[in-house]
């Protein structure tokens, strides 16, 4: 579960860092507030929502089974452990 909220998290951050690249590309001063205007900030968190859900509907389409299949549970056959799996 720690895995897609990370990746979620790390989604959330990518514009920022590309916000930080480019200003220390320009030498503009990343660690200067005038650098950071609201209104920038404000694009940035959108365009970082906009990752994150389009992450999320990607997420919730391509990963797991297909919805005709049958999960077959965890057991035991000759004394050995089998992963469940979905057929």
């Amino acid at each position: 579960m720690i895995r897609p909220v990370l990746t979620e998290i790390g989604i959330f951050l990518i514009p920022f860092a590309v916000y930080a690249l480019f200003l220390a590309a320009t030498r503009s001063g990343l660690f200067v507030q005038s650098s950071w205007p609201v209104t920038i900030v404000a694009r940035l968190v959108l365009a970082a929502l906009a990752l994150v859900i389009a992450g999320l509907i990607g997420l919730a389409h391509f990963s797991g089974a297909a919805p005709d299949s049958t999960y077959v549970p965890a057991h035991i056959e000759n004394g050995k452990l089998v992963r469940g799996r979905e057929n």
